[in-house]
């Protein structure tokens, strides 16, 4: 998470009564008790209440938070309002803010635009054990020929292919 959008988190965190995680990409800065309630019945886990934790430390947990997520991650404040609830939703840091995503082989991020198939170009071009037709991560070791690096899954159609063509 960048300086100005932890600042903004911060900006919340300060007056907050806690936070919740979905441990994927849903994280929720929650602005009162009906709130804090809500996400316990939701079953959120973690939910951290602002007795727990300071504000400082509610910051850094949910740009921790955000940086361990999935690409679908966005940051929203919520607060009990009357009518309809989704008025009390403020969106912080909004779902596809940064347009990155992490590399199925390496973990690294991937900037869109940067990448083969969920791959990052590090890892398309070095030796880093992805399949070169499929980019599964991993190797078929008994591949006579060294050059060729496939998985298993590839080595064994591709030899089917050659047995039909004989």
């Amino acid at each position: 998470m960048n300086s100005e959008c932890i600042e903004k988190v911060g900006e919340y965190t300060a007056t907050a009564k806690g936070i919740a995680f979905d441990t994927c990409h849903k994280i929720y800065i929650l602005m009162d008790d009906r709130q804090m309630d809500l996400m316990k019945d939701y079953g959120y886990d973690p939910l951290i209440s602002s007795s727990e934790m300071t504000a400082d430390e509610m910051t850094e947990t949910v740009a921790k938070w955000y940086d361990e997520s999935c690409g679908l991650r966005f940051v929203n404040a919520v607060a009990t309002v009357g009518g309809d609830a989704n008025d009390g939703f403020t969106s912080i840091v909004p779902q596809g803010y940064d347009d990155e995503s992490e590399c199925l082989q390496c973990g690294d991020d991937i900037f869109e635009g940067n990448s083969e198939d969920g791959v990052c170009e590090n890892c398309l071009m070095s030796d880093a054990g992805y399949c070169e037709d499929c980019n599964r991560s991993f190797y078929y070791e008994e591949r006579s020929d060294e050059d060729y690096r496939v998985c298993e899954d590839c080595y064994r159609e591709k030899a089917e292919t050659e047995e039909e063509d004989e």
